[in-house]
């Protein structure tokens, strides 16, 4: 792959040992000839990712859920370091980023893209996450009563605590929790899981990437809604509002490992298990 020659970094300093190895990686590229540039800003600033080749996110799942919108829009590729807990997209452990830099910059690397879901409350601005878009009742304690649409045509209306709408990436993450399924991070789709529905035959539904989704809250009137894109609540939408959901035309591209494997990931992170004959292979 090209070698990377400019690089941004995007440090959590709320992550223990991340402020350090941060010092080491910068003092890794700026020996192999790379320009860098580091914030610990959050959101990123505008001109952060401006001119470089790539940008390193050092922190947990969080952090690189938090730059992914603004990567994917400016068309810069992410590495994932990992000094959080989980680690499903931030791949590289601390000493394996340290031994490993020097070569990733030359370009031994490969790179996967991930799809991003958009969400629009009313005449709001459209945001955008790499994980899932959540709706749910304001206050936590109620049923809500949501209508979806899919190309204007009814799908259903639900009575649940709420609805997830999840990317391949985020299959893993809350959409999983609620019963939705796993899907492979190559995948063109979109799934939509309720969470804990009243009607215990309503299940996840699969839609195609060019699919415009459309949610109307009809619940009654002291019933508000909250809506969150990668946890991060959005301007609370007006009662008649509605909220439209659909894939981003941008990509995420992940750079990874050249023997990368999203499903040893999973089994580790899931900590699935098999048996004998699994193990040896």
């Amino acid at each position: 792959m090209t070698p990377i020659r400019r690089l941004a970094f995007v440090v959590n300093e709320q992550k223990v040992g991340a402020c350090d190895l941060a010092s080491d990686l910068v003092a890794l590229a700026e020996a192999a000839g790379v320009n860098t540039r580091v914030t610990h800003a959050f959101p990123l600033p505008t001109s952060h990712l401006r001119d470089v080749n790539a940008c390193c996110v050092i922190g947990g799942d969080g952090t690189l859920l938090g730059a992914a919108p603004a990567a994917a829009e400016a068309g810069i590729p992410l590495i994932g370091v990992n000094r959080g807990s989980l680690g499903f997209l931030t791949p590289w452990a601390a000493d394996e980023a340290r031994e490993c830099f020097t070569t990733l910059l030359a370009g031994d690397y490969v790179t996967t893209e991930r799809a991003l879901v958009t969400c629009r409350c009313g005449e709001g601005e459209r945001v955008a996450a790499l994980n899932d878009i959540l709706i749910k009742d304001a206050s936590n304690s109620r049923l809500v009563r949501l209508e979806v649409f899919a190309d204007d045509e009814l799908v259903t209306d639900y009575l649940c605590d709420g609805l997830i709408f999840s990317t391949p990436t985020g299959s893993t993450a809350y959409n999983l929790s609620a019963g939705g399924p796993l899907i492979h991070p190559a995948a063109e789709v979109l799934a939509m899981t309720p969470i804990c529905p009243h009607t215990l035959s309503n299940r996840s539904i699969i839609f195609c990437a060019g699919v415009k989704l459309r949610v109307h809250n009809l619940s009654d009137a002291a019933t508000g809604l909250i809506v969150a894109a990668d946890g991060r609540l959005l301007p609370a939408p007006a009662p008649d509002a509605a909220i439209e959901i659909a894939l981003s035309p941008y990509r995420l591209r992940l750079i990874e490992r050249r023997d990368h494997s999203h499903f040893a990931v999973v089994r580790a992170k899931l900590k699935w298990s098999g048996g004998a004959a699994a193990d040896k292979r």
